[in-house]
């Protein structure tokens, strides 16, 4: 009997499976695929290093849908920077939003060029994409999308899962949720797939984060509230005062992480991505407290015509996100920042 367990795609629909130790095939819950496995008895030895270098190659593994993994030798100090970004328009449809596609590429472009990921780094979920391939944006390839930001992922990575599009809620009846609501991101075929649930969210991309890894994600959605599930919720006031809640689930369920950090941006205004950049872009991106005051203050400034009032410089990103419609207009909500364990939000740096 071999002790730990493999993680292996499944042949079918690729998802990530963990493979039970002893095991020689698996059974794929999405898909109902069998997935058969070599005994990693009769593998060659393969000898320990003192090094963080790359697993050895799975036997039987089935290719993953993106073929444009991370490239290069095994993560350095500083880590790999790994990122999804999906943006969701629904054209033709009732439920048709303005300018979430146009999110998705500035906050792509601001990945690559304010704090370095590699665009082979960066998947990029849109309706532009190939309706029949893996990044357009169905509830299957946005479940895949999020298993392969989270794989593999060791100490030192700096991990971002990016969403424009609706959000929504439904009626939890476990007993886990604080508001007894589940929250909610609608893919683009939400209304015959359904939607993906926050408790998948926080068992896909929080939990399996070991110690060292840090994920980001930043949600642009209405009614999108705690959709990471994330036990701690910050909230700030007008003077920037600011207090942790305590969001965990009656039932004693732990939803944070297996030591690594996550944190959540929210806002269900549709504005979230224009706040975030242009706080950023403004050089008030030094700590999490610096970022949430600076993301209030646009709100505040900006108004319902869609105009900035706040004065200063207009970047060329901003402009991009303005021009392109993102939606900057009837805003309700401030940013909220969630997390897995509360932490001063004015010593804490901001880095991705």
């Amino acid at each position: 009997m071999y002790g730990s367990n493999m993680l292996v795609n499944c042949s079918g629909c690729h998802t990530p499976l963990q493979l039970p130790p002893g095991a020689t095939s698996i059974r794929c819950a999405l898909c109902h695929a069998v997935t058969h496995i070599a005994d990693p008895r009769a593998l060659p030895h393969q000898p320990h290093s003192s090094t963080h270098g790359p697993p050895p190659p799975l036997p039987n593994v089935a290719p993953s849908p993106y073929n444009h993994a991370p490239p290069g030798p095994p993560p350095n100090a500083h880590g790999r920077k790994k990122a999804v970004v999906v943006g969701i328009s629904y054209k033709y449809s009732r439920h048709e939003l303005k300018g979430c596609i146009n999110d998705a590429k500035c906050m792509k472009y601001l990945l690559m060029n304010k704090f370095n990921f590699p665009e082979s780094s960066i998947i990029m979920l849109t309706e532009e994409e190939d309706p029949r391939g893996p990044k357009f944006p169905n509830k299957h390839n946005m479940r895949m999308a999020m298993f392969w930001l989270v794989q593999g992922c060791q100490p030192g990575d700096s991990l971002v899962f990016h969403y424009s599009g609706h959000g929504s809620q439904q009626r939890n009846y476990s007993g886990d949720e604080a508001d007894g609501y589940d929250e909610t991101l609608c893919p683009l075929d939400f209304e015959t797939q359904g939607m993906i649930v926050d408790d998948e969210i926080n068992a896909t991309i929080v939990r399996p984060l070991p110690p060292g890894v840090r994920l980001h994600a930043l949600i642009d959605a209405c009614h999108s509230g705690t959709v990471l599930d994330l036990p701690f919720l910050c909230r700030m006031d007008r003077s920037g005062r600011y207090v942790w809640e305590d969001h965990r689930p009656r039932s004693g369920t732990w939803k944070g992480s297996a030591g690594g950090e996550a944190l959540s941006k929210i806002t269900s205004t549709g504005a979230m991505t224009f706040c975030f950049i242009q706080a950023i872009e403004r050089g008030h991106g030094t700590t999490y407290g610096s970022i949430l005051n600076a993301m209030r203050t646009a709100i505040r400034n900006v108004g319902n015509d869609g105009d900035v009032i706040g004065g200063g410089v207009v970047t060329s990103l901003l402009s991009m996100l303005l021009t392109g419609g993102s939606g900057i207009g009837g805003l309700r909500q401030e940013p909220q920042l969630t997390a897995c364990e509360p932490f001063d939000v004015y010593t804490k740096p901001f880095y991705l």
